[in-house]
């Protein structure tokens, strides 16, 4: 049993002793170059092997090969023995393997590590990190998109390794978010430097259509172009240049996003502190269009100080035009302050108020009852509108074209741009509103003919016309009509045809409507007229006489007269 024990114990011995002195294939081992020959150095790994390694393998980033005889390296094992007796080594491994070990090292604790860009491939770079390949994408390179990436090739920096995979030999590595961090311990030194109010000298790096970013030493602010200058400012290019430097002050900083808002503007004194007593209600002052929109005209006073013409306030006679057809921008105008507003830092202007109201120099130069005469503009269903003087129109009412016809009738013999005669009826400013009237320049015939003619009167007409309704009469020129009913007191001679065309007949004048010009007559109310006046000079119907008898006696006495 014990001889047994002793050999199983010397066998285990053996064993690891084996182990301790054989080298593990696929581990790296320290060797010593014992020679450099053919391209290759000869190391001595121990163990009594010897394996070769081509010089290459040695070189660093420039080419250069720097290794002597006695040099001890670390070569990573393949084979411990080929066809030839050798080991089968490899530096390139041997600096792989220990890269690898390194890399995941500060991969794990997020520390940066360094290399080198050597290579260009599609979508980014090649970078050298002391062994191991990793890829550097564009979009990673620098903070903003580089186009020239020579500089870079070859120096010695600092990368973060966003991402590692040793099974498939991926390495994904960032300079964009060393420089990002090193950029945002910058700002914040610089931040925490800087104090709301502030006055700083910087210089403009990059223009855009809202404003500039200026460099304040490490740090960008942003600069509105309303921040620019108290007037209008188109774009920033107006008044700044890429390069320039420029003092600002510090409008706000926005300690967690690291956001720098800066003004110009807020260095110079505020025109609008003096606006309300350089421009006083009702003055006015001459200013320049800055700008033209849908709903007026800007126009500035001086820097800083721009007023909004209203459309409604441009003209007195354009209603229903665009401002552009008005003004044009840069023209000069005189415009009149109508409102101001310091608080909203608003200024009312009147283009329209600098000139005189047309409607009132109209009314000075055209007194009711005038005669005026104009181009028919337009024709509506009520009436005609006449252009007259300073682009102002007037209007003649259907009722006002024609005495003798009908407005519906009369319209009908005018057409636009006829040239008409009107006299002046009304002028109303506040609505800017002239009446005229066409018919008023010529003879009321109406007027002319019922002239002494009232209601009651006894006239004598001729007959024009017999109709089944009854007859039409002529009184000085003036058609009436009488109805059948009108035609007598009897009904037996209600009957139209019982008259003749040039009969003269009498009549009682029952209406006088000048407004549609008729006459209202009826031989029916004569009569009765007749018999009631001879009832109360011969007799009444309490006397005993009869009717017959007191008409007769009427009637002899008409006829002695």
């Amino acid at each position: 049993m014990c001889a047994k024990a002793s050999m199983e114990e010397f066998e285990a011995l053996l064993n690891e002793s084996l182990e301790i002195d054989t080298p593990q294939e696929g581990s790296v081992v320290k060797g010593r170059v014992i020679a450099v020959e053919a391209g290759q150095a000869i190391i001595d790994v121990g163990y009594k092997m010897e394996g070769r390694v081509d010089l290459k393998e040695f070189a660093d980033l420039s080419g250069a090969v720097e290794i002597a005889v006695g040099d001890e390296v670390e070569v990573y094992l393949d084979r411990v023995e080929n066809a030839r007796g050798e080991a089968v080594i490899s530096r390139d491994k041997a600096k792989r393997e220990e890269a690898w070990d390194r890399l995941e090292k500060a991969y794990a604790n997020e520390t940066r590590v360094d290399g080198a860009i050597f290579g260009r491939v599609k979508g980014g770079f090649t970078v050298d990190l002391g062994g191991a390949v990793a890829f550097l994408p564009g979009s990673q390179v620098d903070v903003r998109p580089v186009r020239d990436a020579g500089p870079l090739m070859g120096m010695k920096q600092p990368f973060q390794i966003l991402k590692m995979d040793r099974r498939r030999g991926n390495i994904v590595v960032s300079r964009r978010a060393i420089l990002e961090e090193s950029r945002a311990e910058q700002r914040a030194e610089v931040i925490s430097n800087l104090t709301e109010g502030q006055t700083v000298d910087g210089v403009v790096k990059n223009i855009t259509e809202y404003g500039a970013f200026v460099d304040l030493g490490g740090v960008d602010g942003l600069l509105h172009v309303t921040d620019m200058a108290w007037r209008r400012v188109n774009h920033p290019s107006e008044i700044l240049s890429i390069g320039e430097t420029v003092k600002v002050q510090v409008i706000k900083i926005n300690k967690e996003t690291h956001r720098i808002s800066l003004g110009m503007k807020q260095l110079q004194s505020d025109p609008w502190d003096a606006v309300e007593k350089a421009y006083p209600i009702s003055s006015v002052h001459k200013g320049r269009v800055t700008n033209i929109t849908d709903y007026g005209a800007f126009v500035e006073l001086e820097a800083g100080v721009e007023g909004l013409v209203h459309v409604s306030e441009m003209s007195w006679t354009k209603k229903n035009v665009h401002p552009g057809k008005i003004v044009s921008t840069s023209q000069e105008v005189d415009v009149m302050v109508l409102e101001i507003d310091s608080a909203k830092r608003r200024v009312s202007l009147g283009l329209k108020q600098t000139m005189r109201n047309p409607w009132e120099v109209f009314a000075e130069n055209n007194p009711v009852g005038s005669a005026i005469e104009g181009e028919v503009k337009n024709i509506t269903e009520f009436g005609l509108f006449v252009g007259l003087e300073n682009d102002i129109d007037g209007m003649v009412h259907l009722s006002d074209l024609s005495w003798d016809q009908r407005g519906e009738d009369a319209i009908q013999n005018y057409r636009k741009g006829d040239t008409v005669k009107a006299a002046v009826t009304e002028v109303d400013i506040d609505k800017e509103r002239i009446s005229l009237s066409i018919k008023a320049l010529g003879d009321d015939t109406f007027t002319d003919a019922v002239d002494g003619v009232k209601r009651g009167s006894i006239i004598t007409c001729n007959v024009t016309a017999i109709e089944e309704g009854g007859i039409e009469v002529d009184y000085n020129g003036m058609k009436s009509f009488i109805r059948r009913s009108d035609l007598s007191r009897d009904r037996a001679d209600q009957r139209p045809e019982r008259f003749q065309v040039g009969d003269k007949v009498d009549a009682r004048v029952t209406n006088v409507d000048s407004k549609t010009r008729r006459l209202g007559l009826s031989i029916k109310a004569r009569e009765i007229a007749e018999e009631k006046e001879a009832v109360e000079q011969f007799g009444s119907s309490d006397s005993g006489a009869s009717l017959g008898d007191i008409l007769g006696a009427a009637l002899k006495g008409i006829d002695r007269n």
